[in-house]
């Protein structure tokens, strides 16, 4: 069975392990973490999170080598929201198709983001998770 990746899992715990007061913190520099668009791809070609209280844009790709890559669009006005699509750009960076599918639906109940945020908040990051989830399945096959 395989287990989510490394870097997500290291992430997971850092925050499973911060005091209350911090997490907040810390998810808001994951803000940053999301790289621009690449040059040539527009929002036309991914798949909308309408769940999230801001436009959030998602793609993922899984490449020949079952590798995933992830492409995330939201508006830095919504740093929350773009957090938790850093958290997934960098702990899934890499990551094979198995891996990103091993993902618990519950991530950010793990990492304590819960008790934290609002839970309208907590279910946005939890269906950018589930959307990234259905795409990378229907192309593993």
């Amino acid at each position: 069975m395989p287990e989510m990746p490394t870097k997500l899992a290291e992430i997971v715990e850092e925050f499973a392990a911060a005091p209350r007061d911090l997490v907040l913190e810390m998810l808001l520099e994951y803000a940053d973490v999301i790289p621009p668009l690449p040059v040539g791809v527009d929002r036309e070609g991914m798949e909308q999170v309408p769940e999230c209280q801001t436009s959030f844009f998602l793609r993922a790709e899984v490449n020949p080598d079952r590798t995933v890559s992830t492409i995330f669009d939201c508006p830095p006005e919504a740093p929350t929201t773009r957090a938790f699509g850093g958290i997934l750009a960098e702990g899934l960076d890499g990551a094979s198709a198995e891996q990103v599918l091993a993902v618990p639906d519950d991530l950010y109940q793990r990492m304590g983001l819960a008790q934290a945020i609002s839970p309208l908040r907590v279910r946005g990051g939890t269906a950018i998770l589930a959307r990234l989830k259905r795409q990378v399945r229907e192309q593993a096959g």
